[in-house]
């Protein structure tokens, strides 16, 4: 699951100041280096059976661009999967503030803060073409959570999240 539970105490004094609860989430990763080169070296093979037939032709010169362009344009794709597969989202919740600190690529960093009593967690059944769409309100503004989780990880994240809010704001009184 793309997505583990750093900390959960539950029912930790609220004066302690320690983290009552925090999540981390990432996107699938599910290429690695190792079968980024298979896929690399299996698409450059593919695409060189049709060429054999044209060696030694003026055809060839014609047909290779295209062929190495396919090829190119896929190791760009790939690269910007990887880039895309950096975002990570930290959610902490202590007694005093719910925080969610989303990190993408090097140097952009965004956070959002509330108090969690005011904190609300809301799941839209479907939003264009995602379902079980998770956000969070009560701050400043409303942010997305878990966007590129599957619907059934979204929804396991928000049992988790409103269990931990109930949590802290029972054990505020």
């Amino acid at each position: 699951m793309p997505f583990r539970v750093l900390t959960d105490h539950q029912g930790a004094p609220a004066s302690s100041g320690a983290f009552a609860f925090a999540v981390e989430l990432w996107p699938h990763q599910s290429l690695t280096g190792t079968g980024f080169v298979w896929v690399i070296g299996a698409t450059f093979a593919m695409l060189c059976i049709p060429l054999v037939g044209l060696l030694g032709t003026a055809v060839l010169w014609g047909v290779l661009p295209f062929a190495m362009g396919a090829l190119a344009l896929l190791w760009l794709a790939v690269q910007r999967n990887w880039r895309d597969r950096d975002i990570v989202e930290t959610f902490t919740l202590k007694d005093d503030v719910a925080r969610l600190v989303r990190e993408e690529a090097p140097g952009l960093r965004r956070e959002w803060q509330a108090n969690p009593y005011w904190v609300r967690i809301k799941r839209h059944d479907k939003v264009g073409q995602v379902e079980d769409y998770l956000t969070l309100q009560g701050g400043p503004r409303e942010v997305e959570i878990g966007a590129f989780l599957t619907p059934a990880e979204r929804r396991d994240l928000e049992d988790r999240l409103r269990r931990a809010l109930h949590d802290i704001n029972k054990s505020r009184g």
